[in-house]
């Protein structure tokens, strides 16, 4: 490859780097091409499946800044899946074309600048989508403010109960004193 293709190959992965929320690099060997196409098919808009040359990879990820999450990784024919969307969505994809093709061979890779291994790839694929667990987080909260709405609507009314029973608790307690002062009162005067 000419000197000016490398700077380029370079600066195209330098860029990748440094534009994606996550990366995570894989062994394809075994993989036809149809196969990769259907793994990009799969993976969708937001994540990008690049077959890199490891020496290429090597510069442009110590000049991106993330050559540590990368230095041990990159051995043997290696692609990687540049994400810029819902990380957790691309790892899913992954994952589910590796029980398939088991060619396709997660090694790890870094998200938000974090380095995983194979084995946190596959649990973060585990998880539910972004906007599933948002919706599960408002729906918490949501439960949250009701919970706390029906308990300080119920203070006052206890309150209220609470008093309501003490003025009739009073008030028989009136009836049942003012009740014998009264007979002897009533029998006196008819004496």
């Amino acid at each position: 490859m000419a000197k000016a293709h490398k700077d380029t190959a370079i600066a195209e992965l330098k860029s990748e780097f440094e534009s994606s929320s996550g990366a995570v690099l894989t062994e394809y060997r075994g993989l036809t091409v149809a196969q990769v196409k259907e793994l990009r098919d799969n993976l969708g808009e937001n994540t990008r499946f690049r077959v890199v040359k490891n020496t290429l990879t090597k510069r442009a990820a110590s000049e991106a800044g993330v050559d540590e999450q990368f230095r041990d990784l990159l051995e043997g024919p290696s692609a990687i899946a540049f994400v810029r969307g819902d990380v957790v969505e691309a790892a899913k994809g992954l994952r589910d074309f590796a029980k398939t093709n088991p060619m396709l061979v997660i090694k790890g890779g870094f998200i938000d600048g974090q380095s995983m291994d194979a084995a946190e790839v596959t649990r973060l694929a585990d998880l539910e989508s972004r906007e599933v667990l948002l919706a599960k987080l408002a729906g918490a909260m949501k439960g949250s403010m009701a919970n706390a709405a029906a308990l300080f609507n119920a203070l006052p009314t206890q309150a209220a109960q609470l008093a309501e029973a003490l003025r009739a608790k009073r008030e028989a307690a009136g009836e049942s004193a003012e009740a014998p002062a009264e007979a002897p009162a009533a029998e006196a005067s008819a004496e």
